[in-house]
C-alpha cells in the first residue's frame, strides 16, 4: 500500500471545495421531524441474561427514517450508573452483530448502544434490520447508489436519518443528558452526522478512518469499493451524473461536521485505500469545536489496537 495521496503537511490544509446545498439546515431539518412524528416506543427483550450477567443485554427495537423499525443492541453495566452512554455505529456491509463483539464499553462502566444498518449485515458482521418493504431483511448488498437520484429518496439519508433517531433513544432509555457517539469507517461517518445534526446532545465524537467525507473527491481518487460503486454506476447513467453529485452534497460529512459541537477524537490511516486520508481531513479540518486526530503513517483501513486506549482516556476525560 503506497503513500498515494497528498502529504501529510498539506493534508493539515487541506478543505473540501464541494459547494455546501443552500438550506442544507432546513433540509434536514425536515427529514428528522418527519421521522420523530412517526416514531413508536423503543421495544426491549432481556437477551441471554445468564450467559451475559453482570451486564444486562437488551435487543432492541426503535423508529427510524420513515417510521421504520431498525434492530439495535443495548447493553448496560448491572447496578451500574447507566448516564454514562455510548452509541455506536457499524462500518459498511456490516451489521449490529452480537453482544459479545460490544462488551468493552459496558465491562467500563458505559451503557452502549448499537444501531443495526438498515439492509446490510450480510457481508463481515451480522444484521437484522431491512432497508424498505415487507418481507425484506438484512442483505450482502451495495448500497452507495440506492435511490442516488434524488436526496429525499438516497439511502443514506436514511441511515443518517436512523443514526439521529439512535442517539435520541439511547439517551432516553438512559436518562444522559448527553452521549458519545463511536464507529469506525461508515460508522465514523455515521459518528460524525449524527454529532452534527443533534449537537445539542452529542458531547463526544469518536470517529475513524471516516466513510462519507469529501465524497465527490472520494469517487474520484478511492482506488477500492465501497466509493467505487458510484462512478461504475455512473459511466454508464450519464444522464444521473448532475442529479447523483448534488445528492452526495446532502450527506458529506465534510459539509456536515462544520456543526458539531462535540470534543472529537479522529483517525486517518496515511495508506488508506477506500477512504483517503485527504477524505478524512476534509471533515477534520471543517471542525470548529476541540478536536484531535490521531494519525497512522503505516496504516491503511484499519485503526491499530493501541488507539483504543487513546479513545478510552478521551472518553474518560470529556464524557466522565
Amino acid at each position: 500500500m503506497p503513500w498515494f495521496d497528498l502529504p501529510l503537511e498539506q493534508l493539515r490544509d487541506y478543505r473540501t471545495d464541494t459547494a455546501e446545498p443552500p438550506e442544507l439546515d432546513a433540509w434536514w431539518r425536515r427529514r428528522l421531524d418527519e421521522a420523530r412524528a412517526g416514531a413508536r416506543e423503543p421495544a426491549l427483550t432481556r437477551y441471554q441474561a445468564a450467559m451475559y450477567a453482570p451486564v444486562e443485554v437488551y435487543d432492541t427495537e426503535f423508529s427510524g427514517a420513515g417510521g421504520d423499525r431498525i434492530r439495535a443492541w443495548y447493553l448496560r453495566p448491572a447496578g451500574a450508573d447507566a448516564a454514562r452512554t455510548v452509541v455506536k455505529f457499524i462500518g459498511y456491509g456490516g451489521g449490529r452483530g452480537l453482544p459479545a463483539e460490544h462488551a468493552l464499553l459496558p465491562a467500563l462502566g458505559y451503557a452502549v448502544f448499537v444501531m443495526d444498518s438498515r439492509g446490510q449485515g450480510g457481508r463481515w458482521s451480522t444484521g437484522a434490520t431491512a432497508d424498505q418493504g415487507p418481507g425484506a431483511g438484512p442483505e450482502n448488498s451495495t448500497v452507495m447508489t440506492r435511490g442516488i437520484g434524488r436526496p429525499e429518496d438516497y439511502y443514506f439519508t436514511r441511515l443518517l436519518t436512523d443514526a439521529v433517531r439512535a442517539v435520541e433513544t439511547g439517551r432516553e432509555l438512559t436518562g444522559a443528558a448527553k452521549v458519545a457517539v463511536t464507529g469506525t469507517s461508515q460508522g465514523g461517518g455515521l459518528a460524525l452526522a449524527a454529532a452534527a445534526l443533534v449537537p445539542e446532545l452529542v458531547s463526544v465524537c469518536h470517529s475513524d478512518v471516516p466513510f462519507l467525507c469529501d465524497i465527490q473527491r472520494a469517487i474520484t481518487l478511492a482506488p477500492e469499493a465501497p466509493y467505487t460503486e458510484v462512478p461504475e454506476f455512473l459511466a454508464h447513467q450519464v444522464d444521473l451524473v448532475p442529479a447523483a453529485l448534488d445528492t452526495l452534497r446532502y450527506v458529506d460529512c465534510a459539509l456536515l461536521a462544520r456543526r458539531i459541537t462535540a470534543q472529537c477524537l479522529l483517525s486517518a490511516g496515511l495508506m488508506d485505500m477506500i477512504c483517503p486520508p485527504s477524505t478524512v481531513f476534509a471533515a477534520y479540518n471543517e471542525i470548529t469545536a476541540g478536536k484531535d486526530i490521531a494519525v497512522h503513517p503505516f496504516t491503511g483501513h484499519d485503526v491499530p489496537t493501541a488507539h483504543v486506549e487513546r479513545q478510552l482516556r478521551h472518553l474518560r476525560e470529556f464524557l466522565g
